[in-house]
């Protein structure tokens, strides 16, 4: 007996499920599929598909997965057969143009609507205008923190295989002075077409508070940039879908090239950056509760326990948040008016991680590529800090695409971007938990300093 099946399953799909269940005991013909079960002619499609997923799980992993997953095809590939790597390395080509695609767009809509998300302007000059200080200030701390990390450590230095790249982009001297005036374009539409990444930053910002003071005359404006926001996420997904495979070709062919001295240095960078956040975690939150919100630091560390093991382990501030806001309002005592703003926005726009890699991965890569460091470059460094971490919030796969900005806004060429893809699962944690923990440490600080919290529940230990 045949059952024609309504749902559409590839006979190819099905027969390598039929092999690894039953011995093979299933019959295929195109869309037909039979099993017999208690001598009826039943089939259970949806069991089957269930099961099927579960066999073909690939599409259930997580993007990091697949991109740890793909790091270590590439690595295998680039190993075993040089020549496969080079046949495979169109597919990182297109990768990194389909990045590089998304850079403009996405810069400009994501950082117009963070803003204009904020509220009204009354919001704004209240708590959002506190927690927006806490937000630039750490950030601008740890992006410091980053940069003086890596003066001291000096990543990249002890290696020259990466000089030839920079013969790609002319490295001129650097003037602070003229380095401010270049932040301010003449000329939008020509900075988006040459892809000025400051210059479309500095413009977005300027938009964005404009459209948010009067925000009640131009709805439709707003809405129309949260929208393309939305769909330049949603383009950054389609793209961030294919990254293990393009990051596979990219490891491929990297592998059969780098020399032992560059993997130590991508380990001293990787080092670095874990014991800087963790300076920042364990030094600057707790100094900044205890003398800015008047708290108690220790009872605040040991609060916040749950969602700091939920962001290290999910290495998500989306997944996250839920737990953060039960935390400090059942557990802080901070109200949710207070929470309900502070720390979504923060969500989006506080990654004190992100900053201090961009701070770290600047110097990182300047020594790789043999550009000078200068003062005003080490400001620009910062200043690429605090606006790349603050636009890098809801950017899926944030650590790659916006790398790919940070590089394009330095003038580097993009052969560092695999490297950096390759180590993101091993510093990615301790940013995560940087994040978040910086979140509710600016909330209970703007909350108490404001009068709002209950300090009862605060200092409850039972709670």
């Amino acid at each position: 007996t045949k059952i024609s099946l309504s749902y559409k399953f590839s006979p190819a799909y099905f027969y390598l499920l039929t092999r690894l269940i039953g011995g093979g005991k299933f019959r295929i013909n195109k869309d037909v599929f039979i099993k017999k079960i208690k001598n009826k002619n039943v089939i259970w499609i949806q069991k089957i598909s269930y099961f099927s997923r579960k066999v073909f799980c690939v599409k259930k992993l997580s993007l990091g997965v697949q991109i740890v997953i793909g790091i270590a095809v590439g690595l295998a590939i680039g190993f075993a057969s040089p020549d496969m790597a080079k046949a495979l390395s169109p597919l990182g080509t297109i990768f990194l143009r389909m990045l590089k695609m998304l850079i403009v767009p996405l810069m400009f809509f994501s950082i117009t609507s963070g803003i204009c998300k904020m509220g009204d302007v009354k919001q704004l000059v209240t708590v959002g205008l506190r927690y927006w200080v806490w937000i630039l200030v750490t950030s601008a701390i740890s992006a410091f923190a980053g940069v003086v990390a890596g003066l001291i450590g000096q990543p990249g230095a002890g290696t020259t295989e990466f000089l030839k790249h920079s013969e790609e982009v002319k490295s001129v001297s650097f003037s602070f002075i003229d380095s401010i005036i270049q932040y301010f374009p003449d000329n939008i539409v020509v900075a988006m077409f040459n892809g000025d990444m400051i210059q479309i930053i500095v413009f977005a910002l300027f938009l964005g508070i404009a459209l948010l003071c009067i925000s009640d005359r131009v709805p439709v404006v707003i809405s129309f940039i949260d929208q393309s926001s939305e769909a330049m996420m949603k383009i950054t997904s389609f793209v961030m879908a294919f990254s293990p495979i393009g990051i596979a070709s990219l490891m491929a062919t990297l592998v059969s090239t780098i020399s032992g001295a560059t993997m130590y240095e991508i380990l001293e960078f990787m080092l670095l950056d874990n014991i800087c956040a963790l300076i920042l975690l364990f030094v600057m939150y707790p100094l900044a509760v205890q003398f800015l919100g008047k708290l108690n630091a220790v009872t605040f560390m040991k609060k916040i326990t749950e969602p700091m093991l939920v962001s290290i382990t999910t290495t998500s501030s989306a997944a996250t948040l839920p737990v953060s806001i039960r935390v400090t309002g059942e557990k802080l005592g901070v109200p949710e008016n207070v929470y309900g703003f502070t720390l979504p926005l923060g969500n989006a726009c506080g990654t004190n991680g992100f900053a201090l890699f961009v701070g770290l991965c600047c110097v990182f890569a300047s020594n790789l590529y043999g550009f000078e460091l200068t003062i005003g470059r080490i400001f620009q460094f910062v200043f690429l800090g605090i606006i790349l971490s603050v636009g890098s919030g809801n950017v899926k796969g944030a650590g790659i695409v916006m790398s790919v900005v940070l590089m394009e806004a330095l003038g580097m060429p993009l052969s560092l971007i695999p490297i950096l893809a390759a180590i993101w699962p091993t510093i990615d944690p301790a940013h995560t938990v940087l994040n978040n923990a910086g979140d509710i440490a600016g909330t209970v600080i703007v909350a108490n300093r404001l009068g709002l919290m209950d300090t009862e529940v605060f200092n409850d230990p039972n709670k």
